[in-house]
């Protein structure tokens, strides 16, 4: 609540902002209560000069009424607006009975003075107070025409100054009634009228709001949605492309599956080259790829292309067809791009390539683009760089390969020279011991070569002994009672037992090459003992040469001489 400062605090009705029926009803109220209580006073004047002693009941009852209305003005001043209300209702509903059973009866100015009371009791406290008036206006009005039946009310008519006065006061009562609640109502129309239009400018404004979010919704929806797919395209190229293990076959295959997938109609790949000093496109889908393809086409690591710009700083790079960038578009192979795009490929933290992407649309890309593409690749700069291992883990292992083939077939011609028989033979009866070796050109065709020589129907089967992919030896089966079939069964025995041959006869070499080194070890210590033994220089050559000369079983001539030419 506030109120206004002195000296108006008296006479001003408080104000209670946010809640405007609580501010008129106290407004009505300081109207009201002022009135009634100037209109009774002069009432009371009046009574007392037509000859009322100050002493009569009707001078204090006026008195009372009064005094019950300066309770309801200050009940009103503290803020209790409609405790006051129910007193100032109280107040004017005993001040209209006891005028109207003091004179004139019905057809007096206290009775008419319901109308006045119950339309007060509407405007302060409601319907329901006003209904509890005019039940009280009704039975006041049977109350008063018993009375006058019976003669308990003498109607004695006012003279008419004083009737003209008393209505008087009664109209001035009800153009103040009637004024405030005009006031009031247009005070209240035109507070809904602005809340109207603020209300109208909200709704505008809200629509504008939301039409505005609508159009933002869809706009990130369709932005989600194109982010979703490019996402998904990725997930799915980045499993196809990491399957592919060959970098011949993967470059082509990744921007045909690039353009596929995200709609590009040229999409190229740049790898640096060994000098760092040019990006050289090595796979593209686009017919003017193809013949750039052809020629060899390449861009020096400067700011003149797209490409050089992207490989030489490490940045992505969108150019479109507007401004400065539109200078780049002047490639005679791809006379209808409009917008590109290029993303360093990086291994290991260093640029490899440039993945570069063009449309033929204007300003195909965005900045968003980016962080989607740059996914893409990084997935590719990955499956390049595996593909390169993969290719050069392919090489080296196949020269391990071949080294280690070299080194068997030199470990078994050593050690087939150096036992007494290649091979033997068991002919039902005993074992005998092969003097010959086995020509290779005499071996079927598939034993030439490593393979098994099984005929359908044949006497003869042919198992090349294999021992880490190199082929060792054979087995050679044949049939006494001529062509036969060889059962699944036989088969698998031979090849279990060959291959265990196989084995055994490694650990046999394994062996001896041990026994031979150990042999020589043993031997280059006593040689080193003997010779260590002596001091002087005759002495050491000497023990040199002799112990030399028996260690090699008098099978050679040795000679040690110190060359004093070069002394």
């Amino acid at each position: 609540m506030t109120t206004p400062s002195t000296p108006r605090k008296l006479f001003s009705p408080p104000v209670f902002p946010g809640d405007e029926n609580k501010t008129r009803s106290a407004f009505y109220i300081s109207q009201i209560v002022p009135a009634a209580i100037v209109t009774l006073i002069l009432l009371m004047i009046t009574r007392v000069r037509r000859g009322a002693s100050p002493l009569d009941a009707s001078v204090w009852m006026l008195a009372v009424i009064i005094a019950v209305l300066l309770i309801a003005w200050a009940v009103l001043k503290t803020g209790a607006v409609k405790r006051a209300g129910y007193i100032t209702i109280s107040a004017l509903c005993l001040g209209s009975s006891f005028l109207a059973f003091s004179a004139n009866g019905l057809r007096g100015v206290g009775f008419i003075s319901y109308f006045v009371v119950l339309l007060l009791a509407g405007l302060l406290l409601g319907s329901g107070a006003a209904t509890m008036v005019a039940s009280l206006a009704i039975l006041t009005g049977f109350g008063l025409a018993y009375a006058e039946s019976v003669g308990l009310i003498l109607l004695i008519p006012d003279p008419p100054f004083i009737a003209a006065v008393k209505l008087t006061f009664l109209f001035i009562i009800s153009a103040i009634v009637i004024r405030s609640t005009i006031k009031s109502m247009q005070k209240a129309l035109g507070t809904a009228e602005e809340n109207a239009r603020k209300l109208a400018a909200s709704n505008l404004e809200l629509t504008q709001l939301r039409d505005d979010l609508e159009i933002r919704i869809q706009e990130r929806t369709a932005s989600l949605e194109r982010r979703a797919a490019q996402l998904q395209a990725v997930s799915s190229m980045a499993r196809n492309i990491t399957a592919i293990k060959d970098l011949d076959s993967l470059l082509p295959n990744t921007t045909r599956l690039v353009s596929e997938q995200f709609g590009f109609y040229h999409t190229g790949i740049f790898l640096l080259d060994e000098t760092r000093q040019f990006a050289v496109l090595k796979a593209a889908n686009s017919s003017g790829g193809s013949q750039m393809l052809a020629r060899g086409h390449r861009l020096l690591l400067d700011s003149n292309s797209i490409v050089g710009y992207v490989a030489s700083h490490g940045e992505p790079r969108i150019a479109l067809d507007v401004g400065a960038d539109s200078v780049y578009f002047n490639n005679p192979n791809l006379p209808t791009t409009r917008s590109e795009m290029a993303l360093p490929l990086r291994s290991g933290g260093q640029v490899i390539g440039v993945l570069d992407v063009q449309s033929q649309e204007k300003n195909a890309f965005a900045q968003e683009d980016i962080s989607v593409l740059t996914t893409l690749a990084d997935q590719v700069a990955v499956a390049i760089e595996n593909a390169r291992l993969h290719d050069e883990s392919q090489i080296a292992l196949a020269e391990s390969r071949s080294t280690f083939e070299r080194y068997v077939r030199q470990q078994w011609g050593s050690f087939a020279q150096q036992v007494r028989h290649t091979g033997f033979t068991y002919d039902g009866k005993q074992v005998i011991p092969l003097d010959k070796k086995l020509k290779h050109d005499q071996l079927p065709t598939g034993a030439q070569i490593g393979e098994q020589a099984i005929a359908p129907s044949s006497s003869t089967i042919t198992l090349p002994i294999k021992l880490r992919g190199q082929t060792i030896g054979y087995m050679d089966v044949r049939s006494k009672r001529g062509d036969r079939e060889w059962t699944k069964g036989e088969i698998s025995l031979l090849e279990a037992a060959i291959e265990r041959a196989g084995l055994a006869l490694e650990n046999a070499r394994l062996v001896e090459s041990a026994q031979r080194r150990a042999s020589r070890e043993r031997s280059i210590g006593e040689i080193s003992a003997k010779i260590g033994a002596v001091s002087d220089i005759d002495s050491i050559l000497q023990t040199a040469v002799e112990e030399l000369g028996r260690k090699l079983s008098n099978a050679a001539e040795v000679t040690l001489e110190i060359d004093t030419e070069q002394m």
